[in-house]
């Protein structure tokens, strides 16, 4: 019997795991919650064993990205599942994010690097909208006093011009 199945029988059964020394037991002490505190003991584990397991107990679906690997020690008392999740990932340089109640674990750089990328495509489609004109005749105030001010909240496409002689304001940026 393999490690991760000899453990979720023990989970399972509440029962500790049988097989080798060095195996990793798991109880659970409660139904599979945020608040459900578990008891773990691994040696040299992987950790995506250890994230598999601890999917089960939190009641999550995961994705781990390809090439992810450590070998991690824990030997945890009666700590909310979710702590000993974080910890876990956090010991080997991972990190996660949730997306429609799928869980993905990646390296933190990774997970920086496409959060960050996503950031700047945004910014990117929202600069690339299309440009609108439009006027305004002023009767209170100087077109020439008002558009500097304007200017400052327009975007890095947007400018605004006046006509001194109507004093109209011609402002021109992203819909």
């Amino acid at each position: 019997m393999g490690l991760l199945p000899s453990v979720l029988l023990s989970v399972a059964l509440g029962a500790p795991a049988v097989g080798a020394a060095d195996a990793p037991t798991l109880r659970a002490t409660s139904a599979p919650s945020a608040e459900a505190r578990i008891s773990i003991d691994f040696k040299d584990a992987d950790v995506v064993d250890v994230v598999r397991l601890l999917s089960e107990v939190g009641n999550f679906q995961v994705v781990i990205d390809p090439g992810t690997s450590c070998k991690l020690t824990l030997k945890l008392k009666e700590v909310p599942w979710d702590s000993a999740l974080d910890i876990a990932l956090r010991v080997c340089g991972l990190g996660s994010e949730s997306d429609n109640g799928i869980v993905r674990v990646a390296p933190v750089a990774k997970l920086t690097s496409e959060h960050q990328e996503r950031r700047r495509l945004a910014e990117e489609q929202k600069l690339n909208r299309p440009l609108r004109t439009v006027r305004y005749t002023l009767s209170y105030a100087k077109a020439a006093e008002i558009a500097p001010l304007i200017k400052k909240f327009l975007s890095p496409r947007g400018d605004v011009v006046f006509d001194a002689r109507t004093n109209t304001l011609i402002i021109t940026d992203i819909d």
